[in-house]
């Protein structure tokens, strides 16, 4: 196989070097600096309603966000011994290429003004948060996608997730600060679908799914990982709240959604499995969980113990799906989750979904006073109606689930042709384009995550 690999390696060179290409080309003929570096001055003709530029507290926003995406995702997928250290690789080039082609795309929708692209630090949040989407989904493809069709993945995705977000965001008018739904739902079940179409049919034959082994290294990158999601990701979720006192309920919701979701993960991990503690991994899991479900209802009167009570209940629901909806998208929908995105972004940001349109119920002047201007200000204008806007937030999730499993049918399908891989479906493929190698059979840890080899 060394031809095969030697091309692999081929097709990934110039892969990248045609869209480092594209991307310089497209900036230098499109990208600028904004003119309007104070807050309140952005141009009536830039969509600013919801993407004020180059205020002075998005920098160290920013920061966070930035460091969140890159550290966290990157030592997310670390605990997989065969595909996490070329996947961690492989997630700093996604984030380096998504980026660049996220602004450019954002870019189109948001801040075109006069035939360019007038970018500042909100454009990077912005262009963070489809990044993200991507990371997502390549966990779910972990194993069965190289490093070509990874690109691919994340140059489709980038496209599709930015149309999702306008359509919701600024034609429909659906208060999603912290991204349940276009950025958590849409991550996970536009990777789930990219993974159905990526299925390999000979691991049917086997009794029990192949597991990787973790050892003492790879629970220290759990660890960390963790420790950067519970400093970094309160931030990510209050990112696009442009004013101070709804940040602050953004990230205190955030927190305590969180740290109910993890003392749920000790309540459910000893009923569920042998171990009496749980393993690193299910707390990173719970975290994720517990962050996704306050997406949307972030910034909205979520009150502290309505946040601890959303935490606890996806902190029992993460596990649960683990344990029981895994095996089922596996033997009945013949798909492989690697990173179980499903469990930890899918039904937790459903989940947030559902709690933002019953808490769009309280709408109203009374309840929300001055902060409805800010959380719904298309109904504090008197233009919508609350019933209206609950119904527009409902029917956001839909929306969302056909968008994403639509675009993730035609990407796994686009990537499959492009790289040329019907031929060689029915091989395991690992991260860096080679065949993959058998490995032991072993339990599966208590998360339903990958386990300890025996």
């Amino acid at each position: 196989m060394p031809e095969h690999t030697a091309a692999s390696r081929l097709r990934l060179s110039g892969l990248c070097f045609f869209l480092q290409v594209l991307n310089i080309l497209l900036f230098a003929v499109f990208v600028r600096y904004s003119p309007e570096s104070s807050p309140g001055q952005c141009p009536p003709q830039l969509n600013c309603s919801q993407r004020n530029q180059d205020s002075g507290f998005q920098q160290p926003r920013f920061q966070d966000v930035h460091i969140q995406v890159l550290l966290s995702f990157g030592l997310l997928v670390a605990f997989l011994s065969r595909y996490g250290p070329g996947s961690a690789v492989i997630s700093i080039l996604i984030i380096a290429f998504a980026i660049q082609w996220a602004v450019l795309i954002q870019g189109f929708f948001y801040f075109f003004l006069n035939g360019k692209i007038y970018v500042g630090a909100q454009s990077m949040v912005s262009a963070d948060f489809c990044t993200t989407a991507v990371l997502i989904s390549t966990g779910a493809v972990l194993g069965r996608a190289n490093p070509v069709q990874m690109l691919l993945l994340a140059l489709l995705e980038v496209t599709l997730c930015t149309l999702n977000e306008y359509i919701l965001l600024s034609l429909m008018g659906v208060s999603d600060s912290g991204r349940s739904l276009t950025v958590h739902t849409f991550g996970a079940y536009f990777g789930l679908m990219v993974s159905r179409v990526l299925y390999q049919p000979h691991k049917d034959k086997r009794k029990r799914e192949k597991r990787q082994d973790m050892g003492h290294q790879m629970d220290v990158f759990a660890v960390i990982g963790t420790i950067y999601l519970w400093i970094f990701w309160p931030s990510f979720t209050s990112a696009t709240t442009v004013h101070d006192n709804a940040n602050n309920w953004a990230v205190l919701n955030t927190y305590f959604s969180l740290v109910a979701s993890t003392v749920a993960t000790f309540i459910l991990s000893p009923v569920l499995y042998e171990e009496s503690t749980p393993r690193m991994v299910q707390i990173q899991d719970a975290t994720l969980a517990g962050m996704a479900v306050m997406g949307m209802a972030g910034e909205m009167l979520v009150t502290p113990f309505g946040a601890l009570i959303a935490g606890f209940l996806v902190g029992l629901i993460s596990p649960l799906g683990f344990r029981f909806f895994t095996p089922v998208l596996h033997s009945r929908l013949k798909i492989q989750d690697t990173c179980g995105v499903h469990n930890i972004h899918g039904l937790p940001g459903i989940l947030g979904a559902l709690l933002g349109t019953l808490l769009t119920l309280m709408a109203t002047a009374d309840t929300y006073g001055d902060r409805l201007e800010l959380v719904f200000p298309l109904v504090a204008q008197g233009s919508r109606t609350v019933t209206d806007q609950v119904l527009i937030q409902l029917g956001a999730l839909p929306l969302t689930l056909l968008l994403a499993t639509l675009g993730g049918w035609l990407t796994g399908k686009f990537c499959l042709q492009c790289n040329g891989m019907e031929g060689v479906r029915g091989r395991e493929i690992d991260v860096f384009g080679g065949k993959g190698q058998e490995q032991p059979q072993s339990k599966a840890s208590p998360s339903g995550r990958p386990g300890r080899a025996q």
